[in-house]
């Protein structure tokens, strides 16, 4: 395998190249050949898939995790040696060998658009949760409970805060919690700038003139709500399927199952495909059987009409049957594979 180095994101050097190799080959052969691209599905996005495909080059984008390796020991990890791995992985695909690699099929830039969206909201999520810990920690340390830093009177509140001990807060202490406020207000202003901006894709979908209504029609669904929406739909559901278990695959639903002589079992569901749409799908199979109880899915669930809400006499607060949640899960992952 000859190998070549090309400087990140040095298209021009990479069409040289390409061009090198077919003049030295033909040459030497007195013929011309066709190139054939594979890379790995990773953080270099699809923009490499894209532009090679625009001057005519086949490419393939893979799923590493679908490559078989060698268990019998640890083995070494180069660039390198994933390279030549890419690369007989590609000739077995192209002899037609069955179950060599899952190759990826990569979406336009209007469909990976389309998830920003939805992902920057979680990130935001995560940081606002981020620092009401991180404030809610600091007041902790000095015998202080109770505070809400995402209630409007945060910063009146934090003027009356008295330490366990009856002294006001330190200084230094107090800047800190001062500045972390003013983040957490900052964020607070971008989720609802994001929010916005999705119920703004919501309303121009339901325009007859624009792009399907997928995600309005899944909001008036009870139990699903605006941001279940978003995700099922940016996530993957705006795609056409053509059957029930190709759904299943690229949500993670599809079952594992383990055969070893007349040993034979289930593993339960697989963790490819796309991690976000299968947590929500997980999710909403649990509000799926509150708020639908008469649906098809709720029927195929044994004690679905006793999966009601219940409050814990101790707790004040509601809390969900795991085990009814599962079964759902099971009879979804099923459905979609049979």
């Amino acid at each position: 395998m000859s190998k070549r180095v090309v400087k990140a994101g040095d298209t021009a050097g990479l069409f040289d190249l390409i061009r090198h190799l077919k003049a030295t080959f033909r040459r030497r052969t007195g013929r011309d050949v066709p190139v054939i691209a594979i890379q790995e599905a990773g953080l270099d996005g699809f923009w490499i898939h894209r532009i090679l495909e625009r001057v005519g080059i086949e490419s393939h984008v893979v799923d590493a995790a679908s490559i078989a390796t060698s268990r019998r020991k640890r083995r070494a990890k180069t660039d390198k040696l994933d390279g030549e791995t890419l690369l007989r992985a590609l000739l077995a695909y192209k002899r037609g060998e069955p179950r060599v690699c899952a190759m990826v099929v990569p979406p336009s830039p209007e469909q990976e658009d389309r998830k920003r969206n939805s992902r920057e909201r979680r990130a935001l999520i995560a940081e606002r949760i981020k620092i009401v810990n991180r404030v809610k920690g600091l007041l902790f340390s000095q015998g202080i409970v109770g505070f809400g830093p995402l209630k409007r009177d945060r910063r009146t509140r934090l003027e009356e805060l008295r330490t366990g001990d009856g002294r006001e807060l330190p200084s230094n202490l107090k800047a800190e919690i001062v500045r972390a406020l003013d983040r957490i207000e900052l964020v607070l202003r971008q989720i609802k700038d994001v929010e916005a901006a999705r119920d703004e894709v919501a309303r121009d979908e339901c325009d007859p003139s624009k792009i399907a209504n997928g995600m309005s029609m899944l909001k008036q669904l009870r139990g699903v709500g605006a941001d279940f929406a978003e995700v099922l739909w940016s996530e993957g559901l705006y795609r056409e399927f053509a059957n029930r278990r190709q759904l299943a695959s690229y949500a993670g639903l599809t079952p594992t199952p383990w055969q070893s002589g007349s040993i034979s079992r289930e593993q339960g569901v697989s963790k490819a495909g796309n991690p976000r749409l299968r947590t929500v799908m997980v999710q909403l199979s649990w509000f799926w059987l509150l708020h639908q109880p008469r649906s098809a899915l709720a029927q195929m669930v044994p004690g679905a009409g006793r999966a009601r809400r219940w409050q814990a006499p101790e707790a004040g607060h509601y809390c969900a049957r795991e085990k009814t949640s599962d079964r759902a899960m099971e009879v979804c992952s099923s459905w979609c594979c049979h």
